[in-house]
């Protein structure tokens, strides 16, 4: 089974984020592999090792787009336990919406010869669209299957179950397909020593657009369907209303929720 699995490198959540230059781009210096992408990694990995890993012929390709920094997504995924890597990189890309970000990355999966499974996290932490995936099954021609809170393979059976807020339903599609996971999917492995001495010697592939068969045109600004024209800080936190309890706190607090209209 090959499968390809979405990464991306993006701000870390610890940190607030921030938009940087005339074009209101992302500030990716505090950056790290995307939390639910991990999710993504642990979904292809059990798939893998359940057919018996690498050795009878089980691959998971970990896949990023990204200036040269978002190589550390990919370093990471190798680490954890991903066969090989590729990274697409072109200073074009930058500015790159989810429709010209989906573009790329297809291009890219094209290149990687018959593939079984395409695996991406439920969102990204930074655009958190949730779009890209059903971008990329339109334009690779797959099924998807989307926000699947479990996945299991049986022959050429893909079942994947997906938990509403008060149903939960159970969807098949059959290979090749595309299969976007949640938070809830499983619980990543963290890498070991042995697996960050093993990623060092694992193939990492840069690609460029031109590579990839595509123009500078088709991607970054001029290439994207979205552009962010304004953007301003996030207005500071008010203070809040504090209430000192001398016996009619309660009643206070009543009057406080009333006039929010809270109750």
């Amino acid at each position: 089974m090959n499968i390809v699995v979405l990464v991306k490198y993006v701000p870390d959540t610890q940190f607030d984020r921030h938009l940087t230059g005339d074009n209101h781009r992302i500030d990716r210096n505090e950056s790290i592999l995307s939390e639910l992408d991990e999710y993504a990694l642990e979904a292809a990995l059990a798939l893998t090792d359940a057919r018996g890993g690498v050795k009878a012929g089980n691959t998971v390709t970990a896949l990023t787009l990204g200036p040269a920094s978002a190589a550390a997504a990919v370093k990471k995924s190798l680490q954890i336990g991903a066969t090989e890597g590729v990274h697409v990189s072109d200073d074009a890309l930058a500015g790159s919406d989810a429709s010209a970000t989906s573009l790329a990355l297809a291009a890219a999966i094209k290149t990687l010869g018959p593939v079984d499974l395409v695996i991406t996290g439920m969102a990204s932490t930074d655009g958190e669209t949730s779009i890209i995936p059903a971008q990329l099954s339109a334009r690779l021609g797959l099924p998807q299957l989307t926000f699947a809170a479990s996945l299991e393979v049986e022959g050429s059976t893909v079942t994947a179950r997906r938990d509403g807020d008060d149903f939960t339903e159970e969807i098949q599609a059959t290979l090749p397909v595309l299969v976007s996971v949640t938070d809830q999917a499983n619980e990543p492995r963290y890498p070991n020593f042995k697996g960050i001495i093993a990623a060092k010697k694992k193939k990492v592939t840069t690609l460029s657009l031109a590579e990839l068969g595509l123009s500078a045109h088709a991607v970054g600004p001029a290439g994207s369907l979205t552009q962010v024209v304004a953007a301003a800080e996030r207005p500071a936190r008010t203070a809040g209303t504090i209430i000192t309890d001398s016996g009619e706190a309660g009643i206070a607090l009543a009057d406080f929720l009333a006039a929010q209209k809270l109750i």
